[in-house]
């Protein structure tokens, strides 16, 4: 068992952009993302406790213990300010290590966040966890994104190889429990995000079958908002450009 978090590490430069995944996912899910930001800056994409290479992290499971794990890590690597970028479970552990340390987050950058809202599709959530073999996986995947929407193949025989690893379908099952209960998901305080003084960007499918698009009502005045019109929740394969773009400015306005 380690107490190190796995990364994958991308360009050089002044400036760093951390990458976190989403429930059940890895650093793969920033595939086709990551080497178009470490042009100019340097890119880490994590593995969260839990998941892939850090399936062993100790204690793995609550996203309050994922955000302090990500922060000592930086830390150890000399990091001391950096910009956030988090999708789906990923946004809520982004989000709780800015209330915790804001003046170490230059930016926030949000992609279907988890935590903005009690509403989470706990049961697609499991079936995603507990999928087994590559062509289940790969419909469930379809089925999280926009109707209509195949997801490409690497994506879905990436995600089934750390699948394939001993133990980890039964620790995201587990990791199921934690994150919903009776379908509903913990929140975030609307408050904690409003203190916030770092540009704060969100983007947020239409047709989100996980986390719905209604959670953005009432959002702080200081978050500025893209709607994706007729995206799905899987805002990395999908809506690649657009979640380029918005961190890109996210960085580019500090």
């Amino acid at each position: 068992m380690s107490d190190r978090l796995a990364a994958r590490v991308m360009g050089k430069g002044g400036r760093t952009i951390i990458l976190l995944h989403g429930f059940g996912g890895s650093h793969s899910t920033w595939t086709d993302i990551q080497p178009t930001l470490a042009r100019d800056a340097t890119v880490i994409a994590y593995d969260l406790p839990g998941h892939g290479r850090s399936l062993d992290y100790p204690g793995a499971g609550p996203a309050t213990l994922a955000a302090k794990a990500v922060a000592a890590d930086l830390t150890a690597r000399g990091i001391e300010r950096f910009h956030l970028v988090g999708h789906s479970m990923g946004g809520a552990i982004a989000t709780l290590i800015a209330m915790r340390s804001p003046e170490r987050v230059a930016s926030l950058t949000l992609l279907a966040p988890g935590g903005f809202g009690p509403q989470i599709n706990g049961e697609l959530l499991k079936r995603y966890a507990n999928a087994a073999h590559a062509s289940e996986l790969g419909s469930i995947m379809d089925e999280m994104s926009a109707p209509g929407f195949s997801t490409p193949p690497k994506y879905v025989l990436g995600l089934a190889a750390v699948r394939g690893v001993s133990g980890q379908r039964v620790k995201l099952d587990a990791f199921h429990g934690i994150i919903q209960q009776d379908g509903k998901q913990g929140e975030i305080p609307r408050d904690a995000v409003a203190a916030f003084s770092m540009p704060v960007s969100m983007v947020w499918g239409t047709l989100d079958p996980v986390l719905p698009f209604s959670q953005t009502e009432n959002l702080p005045g200081n978050v500025r908002l893209t709607k994706i019109d007729g995206a799905g929740h899987m805002l990395t394969v999908e809506a690649r450009s657009a979640v380029l773009a918005a961190i890109r400015a996210s960085v580019g306005a500090v």
